[in-house]
């Protein structure tokens, strides 16, 4: 098939190449323009985009589409059979999602119609869920909501991070895009129960709020790894909390319980394993507090 492929992080590379190496004819890439990133703030090229470089296929990274008629119009002069999308970060207006002759194509990182929107993965382990898998799906106007053509579930373990999670829907992605495309199966419309919404998410979200219970506080540590992180504050600066695991201990939230940095919750206790103070490499606690004393009975926030 002649395929436009849509995407920009890192969770769309597996789903090109996976295209490409089924022998169908990518005629242009689209993701996000290249920014500045990084401490240095250089302008670097999405994963996406260096990935068609290698592959030395077309990219076009326009900044909107909405309401760039000269943008849809080269869209749709790609003549191309489907457009497959994977994480773009731009919504496609009616006229580029009827432009393909098969329509446009979504992989989506959830069990839909659980966890619509632009954060899944992180949702469904910051809710405990024991799974969640990809969703190939038929795109519309509305937010995820289109008839569904391929799904499969992957388990979430109490060790599951967004990280871990993330490669392994991500390859779940480029396997079933290339069966959904061989195969075409009858779409299936979302059941209307069951809908939920994973929002975009802030750095501020990783904050950890002591007065939850340390489960929660433990799912949140594992679903914001690697983005946006969580952290907490000690002695007034920032401590990014990189690893954690739940614990016996009691005591007022917030509050150092041991000399193995055991922070009280409002039920249990968290042991917090890997930190990063500001300005320093990231290290397991250990190696943290023989550089620097936190007493009991520190409160962090």
């Amino acid at each position: 098939m002649r395929i436009v492929f849509m995407g920009t992080p890192d969770f769309a590379v597996p789903a090109l190449h996976a295209l490409v190496f089924a022998g169908h004819t990518i005629v242009a890439v689209y993701c996000q323009p290249p920014r500045p990133a990084g401490r240095g703030q250089s302008v670097r090229k999405c994963p996406v985009h260096a990935a068609a470089d290698a592959l030395g296929i077309e990219v076009r990274t326009p900044a909107r589409l909405r309401t760039d008629p000269v943008a849809q119009a080269d869209f749709a002069a790609l003549a191309s059979d489907v457009a497959v999308v994977a994480a773009y970060g731009l919504i496609l207006p009616q006229v580029m999602l009827d432009a393909p002759r098969l329509g446009c194509s979504n992989i989506h990182a959830s069990l839909l119609p659980r966890w619509r929107g632009a954060g899944p993965i992180q949702a469904a382990i910051l809710a405990g869920d024991a799974e969640t898998g990809v969703t190939i799906m038929q795109m519309e106007a509305g937010l995820d909501t289109g008839p569904m053509l391929l799904r499969e579930a992957v388990g979430i373990t109490g060790v599951t991070t967004a990280a871990s999670l993330h490669d392994v829907l991500a390859e779940v992605g480029g396997r079933l895009i290339v069966r959904a495309l061989a195969e075409v199966p009858v779409p299936v419309p979302q059941p209307a129960e069951g809908v939920t919404y994973a929002p975009k998410l802030e750095r501020e979200d990783g904050r950890l709020d002591w007065s939850q219970d340390a489960a929660a506080l433990d799912r949140r540590v594992r679903a914001f790894d690697p983005w946006p992180g969580t952290f907490t504050v000690l002695d007034g600066a920032i401590l990014k909390v990189l690893a954690a695991v739940a614990a016996d201990g009691a005591g007022a939230p917030g509050t150092v319980l041991d000399g193995v940095l055991t922070v009280a919750c409002g039920a249990g206790a968290l042991r917090l394993t890997r930190v990063q103070a500001p300005g320093r490499a990231a290290m397991d606690a250990a190696a943290f507090l023989r550089g620097r004393a936190v007493g009991v009975g520190t409160v962090l926030g």
